[in-house]
């Protein structure tokens, strides 16, 4: 495989990669989740690129799946979902008004291109939705490199031409641009393009991988599908169920901690993609995009960021993770009694600078 073509078909599947973090959906009451016990092989199917059989039945992936994940069961299961981290703290309150001036815009490299990583909650048969993963994925051709920073569904901010609200309501306010005002007039960072994936795609996309193998950065226990189950720290191999409830599961943790596993998938899908020798399946990843992804991206923008693909592909330690942390934002309830966080501003800005300086 050359460095060019191998490029493409990084670039190509990384926007694919990108939204699959709205696994942190809640899915529909009707969509069947099957118990990973035990994830057998033929668990894992190709649900996009490849014809069902006479009976309708999905054909199986022609990649080897990975091997199940260890998913232990306690024989003394808790009474009771333990607390979340910080849930007993007294409650932080906010300074009387939002900013009603624009952050004004951060400098940044004449070739950086950046793109929104969003997912969405949307459920079968419904238009509206909320982006509940939002990722700024800042892209630098110049010095080789690909800077990641999550933003908390949650935040509450200025919606220009709205009011307050989260910052996951703002595209049903206007969609990508409305989002894009409201990341430029709050923190100085206004969006190229975007990638917006929901849930079902998600899980086709990891399906056509075959699994994952997730570099699991802290142990995470929860009740999946009514039983108590713990995935341990540690690399882990998982079929496409087991990683949607990994990256929404947060009862037991928090919505920081969901933060981390979302770009610990995203890291584990451009893994799998580099260790597949799948270009010859390179028409039928482009075709999963096409049909699962809502994008401005084209192939046209992908082919220009060609040199950018073959170095990330040779070193993923270009890709550099960031987050909008517990440090830099408080809690607060809103006179409606909702549960936000209110961003230290000044801070998110700085923060906001290092990610786009180009390093």
């Amino acid at each position: 495989m050359t460095a060019s073509r191998k490029a493409l078909l990084w670039i190509t599947l990384l926007c694919i990669a990108a939204g699959p973090l709205a696994g942190c959906a809640t899915p529909a009451l009707n969509a069947p989740v099957n118990l990973p016990a035990p994830l057998a092989q033929s668990s894992v199917r190709l649900f996009a690129g490849q014809a069902a059989n006479a009976a309708g039945t999905p054909t199986a992936t022609p990649f080897q799946p990975l091997p199940p994940t260890p998913v232990y069961y306690p024989t003394e299961v808790p009474t009771a979902t333990p607390t979340p981290p910080g849930a007993d703290q007294t409650v932080i309150q906010p300074l009387p008004d939002q900013p009603s001036i624009p952050a004004g815009a951060l400098p940044k490299p004449p070739d950086q291109i950046n793109v929104l990583l969003l997912g969405s909650d949307q459920r079968p048969f419904s238009s509206g939705f909320r982006t509940d993963v939002i990722i700024l994925a800042s892209i630098n051709p110049s010095s080789g490199t690909v800077n990641l920073v999550s933003f908390p569904r949650d935040l509450f901010i200025t919606i220009p031409g709205w009011g307050q609200d989260r910052i996951n309501t703002a595209w049903s306010h206007g969609g990508f641009n409305k989002l894009a005002e409201t990341l430029e007039f709050n923190f100085g960072v206004r969006p190229d393009h975007y990638v917006l994936i929901n849930f079902w795609s998600f899980k086709r996309v990891v399906d056509s991988l075959g699994g994952l193998e997730v570099n699991v950065g802290e142990t995470v226990s929860d009740y999946y599908n009514g039983r108590w189950i713990t995935i341990k720290q540690g690399r882990q191999a998982m079929n496409a169920d087991l990683v949607l409830w990994y990256v929404r599961t947060r009862k037991t943790t928090s919505d920081f901690a969901r933060h981390k596993r979302q770009q610990e998938v995203l890291m584990a899908i451009v893994d799998r993609m580099i260790s597949l020798d799948a270009i010859r399946r390179a028409p039928e990843f482009y075709n999963i995009y096409k049909e699962n992804v809502n994008t401005t991206l084209n192939l046209g923008d992908l082919l220009s960021l060609l040199p950018l693909g073959a170095q990330i592909a040779a070193d993923t330690s270009r890709i550099h993770q960031y987050f909008i942390g517990p440090k830099l934002v408080s809690n607060w309830i809103t006179p409606g009694g909702a549960m936000v966080l209110l961003p230290d501003r000044q801070a998110i800005i700085q923060l906001l600078r290092k990610v786009t300086s180009g390093q």
